[in-house]
């Protein structure tokens, strides 16, 4: 088995890790910089970063690889270079993880192309599984344990991106995110990516959502895969909290106590390997940490104790129909522990 199966196997939950852009840009990462050339010009600041997962106690951390494909990095003229990022990040990830002195796994981050795929798009499926195989070859050349590909819209990218990490014959997870009235931007459902999902040739370990809205609306979205009766392990990666703009930057409101409830509601709403997105920080996982350990296992939450402990969803709709909860934020009370 792989180490990734093995720990799904062993273990109840995994505690996976949080941001990546938020923590960087706080290590002074500078808007429209590449995050991927730090791998390289500042690997300090990289161990750094996964140092901080692990010690809050992430069982599972990203490689800061999100935007290392061939597209992304040709707006910094470093196209050429997406195998040499993408196995530097791996090499510094096994570092950290084999210091740990527990079992942590190494996931390579693979994010969108950031192109539109045929035929609404130009970017054609052989060009997105060759970009795809690309990074994975680099990220598997570094010793990462797992391929998690995050923060997709289309079907499409998702099936390409599959069918590239096959080709590098490397084990992988996948998250779509569902921000557009409990749809992905492209119009993905949660019923309708357990179907693709369960359809592809060589499926993903565990599937799931990240980012999106606010940790609400990730918990409904999960509540649409576990409906569907998918036995595959679900992920669930919010953000903290909502984004508010403040003193000229970007602040996501939640709280460590916010991010302790969302991540037991996460495991109780049936989601197996649980972080956070934008804007959690250690600190939040520390949190997340203690209260999966001490919080006994409680009956899958209803969308009015959703509403209840993190706030009120963005839309009435989960997607799938016209239902859900009629609460919006403005009227909704958030539990700040």
């Amino acid at each position: 088995m792989t180490a990734l199966a093995q720990m799904l196997a062993d273990r109840d939950w995994i505690l996976a890790d949080g941001a990546t852009g938020t923590n960087l840009f706080n290590m002074g990462l500078a808007s429209g910089e590449a995050p991927e050339l730090w791998n390289t010009d500042a690997p300090d600041k990289i161990r750094a970063l996964y140092k901080g997962a692990v010690d809050a106690g992430s069982d599972l951390f990203l490689t800061n690889t999100f935007g290392g494909n061939a597209s992304r990095l040709k707006l910094h003229d470093a196209q050429t270079r997406v195998f040499e990022l993408n196995r530097v990040a791996a090499e510094l990830g096994r570092e950290i993880a084999d210091a740990a002195g527990r079992p942590v796994i190494v996931a390579g981050s693979v994010g969108p192309t950031g192109e539109i795929m045929e035929p609404v798009g130009a970017l054609s499926h052989a060009s997105a599984v060759q970009m795809f195989h690309e990074q994975a070859e680099g990220l598997k050349a570094g010793g990462a344990d797992v391929l998690w590909l995050e923060t997709i819209s289309a079907p499409e990218e998702y099936r390409a991106a599959a069918e590239g990490f096959a080709l590098a014959g490397m084990p992988w997870c996948g998250t779509m995110s569902f921000d557009t009235a409990g749809r992905t931007m492209m119009g993905v459902t949660s019923p309708a990516m357990v179907q693709m999902v369960e359809s592809l040739p060589n499926p993903p370990l565990a599937y799931g959502a990240n980012c999106g809205t606010g940790a609400s609306d990730l918990l409904r979205t999960v509540l649409g895969f576990t409906a569907t009766g998918d036995e595959r392990p679900i992920i669930a990666k919010g953000n903290a909290g909502i984004p508010k703009y403040v003193d000229g930057h970007i602040h996501y409101d939640g709280t460590p106590e916010l991010m302790a409830d969302y991540a037991a509601l996460a495991r109780d709403c049936g989601a197996k390997i649980i972080g956070g997105c934008c804007g959690t920080m250690p600190e939040h996982l520390s949190h997340m940490r203690r209260a999966l350990e001490e919080r006994p296992r409680g009956p899958l939450p209803t969308l009015e104790l959703i509403v209840e402990k993190l706030g009120g969803f963005s839309s009435v709709s989960d997607g799938t129909d016209d239902a859900g909860p009629t609460r919006d934020r403005s009227k909704s009370r958030r539990r700040r522990g």
